[in-house]
């Protein structure tokens, strides 16, 4: 990795406006932190970036536990939860080898098939959420696997609390402390057997603290004014337009 002097003003601003959709998603506009995903692979590479992009996960996964703590639905922390785990570990024996571009366009084809289904339900106006332990176990299985390999697992806990049908409090809370957690299993990984995290990968994340605490501060005040029904559909638009990102991403 470079050395922060030699980034370009250019490589810059697209960073610093990845870090502000980092805030904005861990603040409650789900979808949006893929934004910041594909600017920072853009910028440093799909792997290398994900080094750059976890520490400020985690802190801004620290600010969202704290404000959304009360919110928090543990019964689906918990079912969750270690299918994410299973997948995280996954995610660190094959992401050496794995050809990302196949993999991310895998993905990206499963949360489009996802996504039309929820869309098919809310226009009929189904009220019914998955049963299946099977639907908890692969979209924790994914989450988990994408997390690890490039912070993707946005999109996954986005269809699973979608088709559960939360309410827009509730799905931010339990999405904050289930990241938080995760994040936080992911960093000795990333730091010692990845070795994506270095001195100087932590000198960007701190050049990058004003953007991550304005786009989080802003984020909090834009959710507040979303609507409960307005919610759900803002979340479905972002995590599409999130996994046509990754489709097409080469």
């Amino acid at each position: 990795m470079e050395t922060i002097a030699l980034y370009p003003f250019s490589t810059w601003i697209i960073i610093m406006l990845a870090s502000f959709f980092i805030g904005l998603g861990k603040a409650g506009l789900k979808g949006i932190d893929m934004l910041s995903v594909t600017l920072m692979a853009f910028v440093f590479g799909s792997k290398a970036s994900t080094g750059i992009v976890l520490p400020l996960l985690c802190l801004s996964d620290i600010a969202a536990v704290s404000y959304y703590n009360r919110h928090a639905k543990w019964n689906h922390f918990w079912k969750i939860t270690p299918w994410m785990i299973i997948g995280i570990l996954i995610g660190i024996y094959v992401g050496k080898d794995m050809n990302e571009v196949l993999f991310r366009k895998i993905m990206a084809v499963i949360i489009l098939i996802t996504i039309i289904i929820i869309v098919l339900m809310e226009l009929r106006k189904s009220k019914s959420v998955p049963t299946n332990p099977l639907f908890v176990a692969s979209t924790g299985l994914a989450a988990g696997i994408t997390t690890m390999l490039g912070n993707l697992a946005g999109a996954f806990s986005n269809l699973y609390f979608l088709a559960m049908r939360l309410e827009k409090n509730d799905f931010i809370g339990t999405a904050a402390w289930i990241f938080l957690i995760m994040n936080l299993f992911k960093l000795p990984f990333q730091i010692f057997l990845w070795e994506n995290i270095s001195i100087e990968s932590i000198k960007i994340d701190v050049l990058l603290l004003p953007t991550l605490a304005i786009g989080f501060l802003l984020g909090l005040k834009l959710v507040d004014k979303v609507k409960e029904k307005d919610y759900r559909r803002l979340i479905i638009i972002l995590t599409l337009i999130g996994s046509l990102l990754m489709l097409f991403k080469k």
